[in-house]
């Protein structure tokens, strides 16, 4: 009897639990004695703090208060610099920054002990723009404001400039946009100088955090044990972030002598945390009369925030991903982050590529509009194939199908019909309706030599009665990783799904398989479990005990008998990085990833020339992802980053006065409701990616890059007006149909 999963919507692993309520959240976990968090912060964006001082009406005696004299480490939270302080000591760099810390069992002494902490600052001029960090009239990081430069270069751009029979130069930007999971961020610490740290929380890293603790309270390694509890939704926000409130918990339980527990309200969670970067895009294209291209020269700005962060990273993906799916001889991407007096920006599904991606597919309807050409021909003219290179000189390795996906996006929608039936109808009418798409890829796993850097482990091991436990630090935080992983580990030794047991990563208990980022949890670390079962599969038969083929009874049998001889069966497998993959850091060229997701995105919409209202009609999503593991969860992952991508584009607008939010809250941060998501039509082909496990590539980010400019598109294909810049208010397309600046 054959128990291959892989490729079936099995069941969700966490879903009974789920829909009973059975599941715990970090706000259900209560300790004896605990005690509450919260934090004080800087109402303003930069400045010196001068002073702390305490009223007299509220019992301080009674309240733990931490602040930056009071840390055991460096005053720093250790991301991929130690730039980020704990609680400021001197310097403010951003609105609510954390400044002391204040914990006490009456939540409601606690909030008026924080308005009776009173803080003397001297306020400084703020930088509160790309264009005003690149300028450097104020130095607020580093000599020059800069994070991370890369230069990107292949071929020979001036060259192609001066033979080009057309040049074509456009400038697109992209706002900032909040995670808005469901369960805000939260962390409950037990910390002492005994027994050293211990934390639960709503967290995608535990060994980001693990790391960040070892640091800050300069402990050895198992003296810090990290423990996720179930998470309600991440989608990068709780990549880094974090790690400040687990230092933040950690200090005040190290203080008190009590477990304390911190969870941040909307307000405070908005206010806070990291947002996707906004970004400046500049494209100068040289290219023939027929669309051919022959250049392409981009400037990617990233705006990165007071802190390092993710934004070198960030910054990586975004630069690599600049040029698209396209096959240009000639490109220069020169990209900077900058530093500004805004909370620092920080990871968000897709990573900086849906900015780059919104610039390029944006620029290349713009192009085509220009040369009197269709967008479908200027595409089919340049995407990439099989021997090709891309920007950073990767040779493509692998069949590569665009103008298929194309065409198959474009027949689903009944494209050429509509184009030529909204030109008729829009001629009357107050309701425009058109229809656009874009082409896009994403980079699977972490960029250039970032995975061979990490080595990821992870583990399977077996019980005396035939379960298995797959043991890894890659969270579940919504998107199903602990079905998928039973998926394969099932498939994988031929035994029941529900044998197979997932645990909640626990830093003493689990491997550090890395972080859950980068669209590698199923193509990587499954990788990882895939080859462990195998080699434990190996084990067994090698002693003897099991024969070839078995029987789910004849494997469990063949653990108790393996057990009781030599006592365990446990097997780590390693990360090595494929041999073909050869990466420059300095340089930026060879392979950036090991392979590459691909897509063609469609969207139908409709405006309303009377209230410049946008809503998308309609919506086809076509990729190639390798294998599907789980069609159910991996269609919902389209559609889930799909609606994410309409409220990026259309609604979710983040209004700042001078590094503060003003719509710090889900009444006025306006995301898109059950009205406002269309039918999302998601197609998948197949082409199994041999490094990945049954073939699977990863996709939880590839849905994020492609909406934005399929939107825009279709707009100006309704209305003739170009937008280059999101979210695209109504207000933004009504000035822009008014030519007003």
């Amino acid at each position: 009897m054959s128990f291959q999963t892989v490729g079936k919507s099995v069941l969700r692993k966490d879903g009974f639990d789920k829909v009973t309520g059975r599941s715990r959240y970090i706000d259900d976990l209560v300790l004896p004695d605990m005690i509450y968090g919260a934090t004080v912060r800087s109402p303003i964006a930069r400045g010196k703090l001068r002073g702390i001082s305490f009223e007299d009406k509220i019992p301080w005696s009674d309240i733990t208060v931490v602040t930056a004299k009071d840390l055991p480490g460096p005053n720093c939270i250790a991301h991929i610099t130690t730039d980020q302080q704990c609680l400021v000591s001197d310097q403010i760099n951003h609105v609510a920054e954390p400044i002391a810390l204040l914990a006490h069992a009456d939540v409601f002494l606690l909030e008026k002990a924080k308005r009776n902490l009173k803080l003397d600052i001297k306020e400084l001029p703020g930088v509160f723009s790309i264009e005003e960090s690149l300028s450097t009239k104020d130095v607020i990081w580093g000599t020059d404001n800069t994070f991370k430069s890369i230069l990107i270069e292949k071929g020979n751009v001036e060259t192609a400039f001066s033979k080009a029979d057309y040049i074509f130069e456009d400038e697109y930007s992209t706002g900032a946009q909040e995670q808005l999971y469901i369960e805000t961020n939260g962390i409950v610490a037990i910390a002492n100088p005994a027994e050293g740290v211990t934390v639960w929380g709503s967290m995608q890293c535990p060994y980001y955090i693990h790391k960040a603790l070892i640091t800050l309270f300069k402990l050895p390694k198992d003296k810090v044990r990290v423990i996720q509890m179930e998470t309600g939704g991440g989608f990068g926000g709780k990549e880094d972030y974090p790690s400040v409130l687990a230092c933040h918990a950690a200090l005040l339980s190290w203080k008190s002598g009590k477990p304390v527990k911190m969870i941040y309200d909307r307000v405070e969670d908005i206010e806070a945390t990291t947002k996707r970067h906004p970004s400046r895009t500049r494209h100068k294209t040289a290219i023939t009369k027929t669309g051919k291209l022959l250049a392409m020269e981009i400037e990617f700005i990233l705006d990165g925030g007071a802190y390092v962060t993710m934004s070198p990273v960030v910054l990586s993906r975004g630069s690599i991903h600049a040029a698209g799916p396209y096959n240009c001889p000639n490109i220069r991407i020169e990209a900077k982050a900058v530093a500004t007096n805004f909370p620092p920006y920080g990871a968000f599904r897709g990573f900086g590529a849906p900015q780059s991606f919104f610039a390029l597919e944006r620029h290349l309807d713009n192009v085509a509009v220009k040369l009197g050409i269709t967008p479908e021909e200027i595409r089919k003219t340049n995407f990439v194939k099989e021997g090709d290179l891309t920007a950073t000189g990767q040779i493509i390795r692998e069949k590569v199908d665009m103008t298929g996906l194309l065409e198959t996006v474009l027949k689903k929608a009944e494209y050429h019909k509509k184009v030529e039936r909204f030109r008729e109808e829009n001629k009357k009418g107050n309701i425009k309706r058109g229809i656009g798409f874009s082409a896009f890829m994403h980079g699977a796993g972490f960029t250039g030599s970032g995975e061979a850097f990490l080595a990821s482990v992870a583990a399977v091991e077996v019980t005396a009665k035939g379960r298995v436990r797959v043991l890894a630090s890659s969270t579940d935080i919504g998107q199903g990783a602990r079905t998928v992983f039973a998926q394969i580990a099932a498939s994988s030794l031929n035994i029941d799904v529900d044998s197979i047991d997932i645990p909640h990563p626990d830093t003493s208990i689990v491997p550090n398989s890395g972080p859950t980022v980068a669209s590698r949890t199923t193509m990587v670390v499954g990788k990882l479990v895939e080859s462990a079962c195998e080699q434990l599969k190996l084990t067994l038969i090698q002693s003897e005990f099991l024969k070839t083929p078995y029987s789910p009874d004849e494997f469990t049998e063949a653990c108790s008998k393996y057990i009781s001889k030599f006592g365990s069966l446990k097997v780590f497998n390693q990360y090595k990085q494929p041999e073909f993959i050869k990466w420059d850091d300095q340089t930026y060229k060879g392979d950036a990833y090991g392979t590459f997701t691909w897509a063609v995105y469609l969207a139908e919409i409709s405006v309303d020339t009377r209230t410049f209202e946008t809503k998308v009609e309609n919506f086809v999503a076509a990729q190639e992802v390798g294998k599907v593991v789980n069609p159910m969860l991996a269609e919902g992952q389209i559609q889930g980053g799909v609606i994410q991508g309409i409220g990026y584009t259309l609604s979710e607008k983040l209004v700042n006065d001078k590094g503060r939010i003003l719509n710090n809250r889900m009444t006025n941060y306006i995301i898109p409701t059950a009205e406002d998501v269309p039918n999302v039509e998601v197609i998948f082909t197949e082409v199994p990616y041999s490094y990945g496990p049954s073939g699977a590539k990863g996709i939880g980010e590839l849905p994020m890059n492609g909406v934005a400019p399929a939107i825009l598109n279709a707009v100006q294909a309704a209305t003739g007006i170009s937008v280059n810049t999101i979210p695209m208010l109504p207000e933004n397309l009504m000035t822009a149909a008014l030519g007003v600046n």
